[in-house]
């Protein structure tokens, strides 16, 4: 490849991850291809300086490596199929970072190898706020030559890039991350809660709580929302949260493994749900604990 097309890359999918990846890899000097269904997306990508072109397919046309960050199974195999039938010079790499059951990820490899493509399973850990940041994890996993193609890309847009070994194995490990992370959520907002209740100061609470044992990354990240009620515009909001869930529990399921804890959580994410809280914040789950403690705040 030219030096001019080592500095190139591909994204499908410009939204809150997507999107986030792309302005930071712009800002590291990488051409970036991208498109998304979104018109708002798609103006905000070009202020960016992405470059944005109609479909997945004419992403594949024209870079021969690929993110993908897409919201739903159903928009994987829409893009999976547009990037096969795309005519796309063989020997395409394409990087899914989505959360997705590792079934849907495995038949999307199977479609892109037919046609002489290769997919990595690579799962981001790390909330939209992260991804902004640079701050997020990346678990790479399947052909060993495809992540050394595709590493340096996100050596630009990640603080950690990890090659985790045979493919499925950065979907393993991303549901093993997001479980921790449904359960330090609930327990966030229940310690706040009870501190609340208690008569503590919600905000010395987050810097003392910071600053101690009983911290966690997502006690960092959250309880300052929680402090504030600031749940719009969501860095993962509860809608979309409840695919993830869904995915983790399926998955421990099928290896018969017992998840109580994480199982207990998803009772407190479906309250939020049902208090028509679907755009907010994971964060908001400590508006259901307020309301279970009748907590009246001012």
């Amino acid at each position: 490849m030219s030096s001019d097309a080592t500095r190139r890359i591909g994204i499908v999918g410009l939204g809150t991850m997507g999107g986030a990846v792309a302005r930071n890899l712009v800002e590291r000097g990488w051409t970036v291809v991208g498109c998304d269904v979104d018109p708002r997306r798609i103006e905000e990508a070009r202020k960016n300086g992405v470059e944005v072109v109609e479909s997945a397919a004419a992403v594949a046309q024209a870079v021969d490596r690929v993110l993908t960050s897409l919201p739903s199974p159903a928009a994987f195999h829409d893009v999976v199929r547009a990037i096969a039938e795309s005519g796309a010079p063989k020997g395409r790499i394409v990087a899914e970072m989505s959360t997705l059951a590792l079934e849907d990820k495995l038949s999307g490899a199977e479609t892109l190898k037919s046609a002489g493509h290769v997919l990595l399973d690579c799962p981001l850990s790390g909330t939209g706020a992260q991804a902004q940041n640079r701050d997020l994890v990346v678990y790479a996993s399947g052909d060993p030559a495809a992540i050394e193609a595709i590493a340096p890309i996100f050596v630009d847009c990640a603080r950690e890039f990890h090659n985790v070994g045979a493919f499925g194995n950065g979907t393993r490990m991303k549901f093993v991350a997001n479980l921790l992370v449904a359960i330090h959520n609930v327990a966030s907002a229940e310690a706040m809660v009870l501190g609340m209740k208690a008569g503590l100061d919600p905000h010395q609470m987050v810097k003392l709580i910071s600053a101690g044992a009983g911290n966690s990354r997502i006690f960092e990240l959250r309880a300052p929302l929680m402090a504030d009620r600031a749940y719009e515009p969501a860095t993962m909001s509860i809608g979309l949260w409840q695919k993830d869930l869904t995915v983790i529990d399926e998955f421990a399921r099928s290896l018969g493994c017992p998840t109580p804890l994480f199982s207990a959580t998803e009772a407190i994410y479906r309250a939020a749900v049902s208090m028509g809280q679907t755009s907010q914040d994971t964060a908001s789950v400590c508006t259901v604990l307020e309301e279970m403690a009748g907590l009246k705040r001012d």
